[in-house]
């Protein structure tokens, strides 16, 4: 029996697809191992989506590289969005490498497995409409949550975006085959879902020709064993009046939000390909927050886009200022071969442009530490992630796990893993805050 091992790198959506690989690999009787050391072969399941994630994937094939060349591993199979879209390149610079395959061809895993361990070299790149979305998963995510993925490609068309490029179309699962998914996760005892897509708020509109995202959570929210869902790349334009209204009345959808929003600046948005502007965003937000009580709010904005003034910079730390965004992300604009907007006049220059996600992250720091100055003494309802020594690390309905920070907290009595406690905070340190099981 061969050993197999993968690292998945990037976002929640391709670690799905490696847990659909896994799994199939893992039926097919090979066995799934943790670590490169105890590997016959290893699957590199890349991300492509800016320039620093395609530096990360490339040194981690290169550090793996190292193995097969000690004799310590037999094979490397290059998976995911950078293979999809650099494709033999990978091949011709990394000779190390055994196979090379498209998003198209993950089901296909097994076979490339198998010719890499007898030698034989793979570079296969089908139609992306063949990336399954509705296969059996290997999840790897923690026993008590999980991501649930509804589609995959996107028609959004952002200008510094690849995402269409590399993925292709957006193409969306039946409710039947999502609602199936998260019953099976359930009885596998998964308490938190959370919803992933490259936009979930266009859910619906390709297989039922409407936004369907309100629907489909009421749906969820009454399968048993399922405590809390959360919410993941919402495009602010399809933020419907019908989903904030679900969000506010079903308990078990946390009242967390990530709407990435890229920007405030009404020219800049239009320069992306995207809409809304200053007050069109904090009126849409203004609406959330009077609508979903204790709404908790994450963001990512983009700093040094083409063209992007002094004076656009300024109103966008005046809107994050104004806004008081829960959660925050910032990166510098990337310029991605292939985009319309890498070929637009008024480049920026890169320290401007990690000058400025300086400033903005600073800012933020800001207004973290206020929130967190303000939840001390309150009680929250905390999911427990993990213990570290004599104390657990949790999360309330604030954070979301992998991105976002938590609660560390001590308590009097052991607590499972993946079971709820009540927690009141006494204190806070940066990001993260300090309780006690109550």
């Amino acid at each position: 029996m061969f050993k197999v091992g993968m690292i998945s790198l990037g976002c929640p959506k391709n670690q799905v697809d490696g847990e659909i690989m896994l799994e199939k690999l893992n039926k097919s009787g090979f066995q799934i191992v943790s670590e490169t050391e105890q590997s016959d072969l290893m699957i590199i399941n890349t991300c492509g989506f800016i320039e620093s994630a395609k530096a990360e994937a490339i040194e981690t094939i290169l550090e793996t590289a190292e193995y097969k060349k000690a004799g310590m591993i037999k094979a490397i199979v290059v998976t995911g969005c950078l293979a999809e879209r650099y494709q033999d390149e990978i091949l011709k610079e990394i000779p190390e490498v055994d196979a090379v395959i498209g998003i198209g061809a993950d089901s296909d895993i097994v076979k490339v497995c198998q010719k890499a361990l007898v030698g034989i070299k793979t570079s296969y790149y089908p139609d992306k409409c063949y990336l399954p979305l509705n296969d059996k998963r290997l999840v790897s995510t923690p026993s008590h949550w999980a991501y649930l993925k509804l589609s995959d490609g996107c028609d959004n068309r952002c200008s510094y975006c690849a995402i269409p490029l590399i993925r292709g179309g957006y193409r969306e699962r039946e409710e039947e085959s999502i609602i199936a998914e998260a019953k099976t996760l359930a009885v596998n005892g998964v308490k938190e879902l959370i919803l992933i897509a490259q936009d979930t708020t266009k859910y619906g509109l390709a297989v039922y020709g409407e936004y369907r995202l309100a629907h489909l959570l009421k749906q969820l929210c009454r399968i048993d064993g399922i405590e809390w869902i959360r919410l993941f790349y919402c495009y602010p334009d399809r933020v419907t009046d019908e989903l904030i209204e679900v969000i506010a009345k079903e308990e078990k959808i946390c009242s967390y939000i990530d709407i990435p929003l890229q920007h405030c600046s009404g020219d800049i948005l239009k320069s992306m390909n995207r809409f809304g502007d200053y007050h069109s965003l904090k009126n849409l937000i203004e609406k959330m927050r009077n609508k979903i009580p204790n709404l908790s709010l994450r963001t990512t904005f983009m700093v040094g886009f083409p063209g992007e003034t002094e004076e656009q910079f300024e109103e966008l730390c005046r809107f994050v200022k104004d806004i008081k965004f829960d959660k925050m992300g910032c990166f510098a604009y990337s310029a991605e071969e292939d985009t319309p907007a890498c070929d637009f006049e008024n480049q920026i220059d890169e320290e401007i442009k990690q000058k400025r996600a300086d400033v903005l992250m600073d800012i933020q720091y800001s207004i973290t530490e206020d929130a967190n100055k303000n939840r001390v003494g309150t009680v929250y309802k905390t999911i427990v992630d993990e213990k570290d020594g004599d104390k657990y690390i949790g999360r309330s309905y604030l954070d979301s796990p992998e991105i976002d920070s938590g609660i560390i907290f001590t308590a009097k009595v052991p607590l499972e893993i993946g079971t709820f406690a009540d927690v009141k905070i006494t204190d806070y340190d940066g990001y993260d805050l300090i309780g006690e099981c109550l």
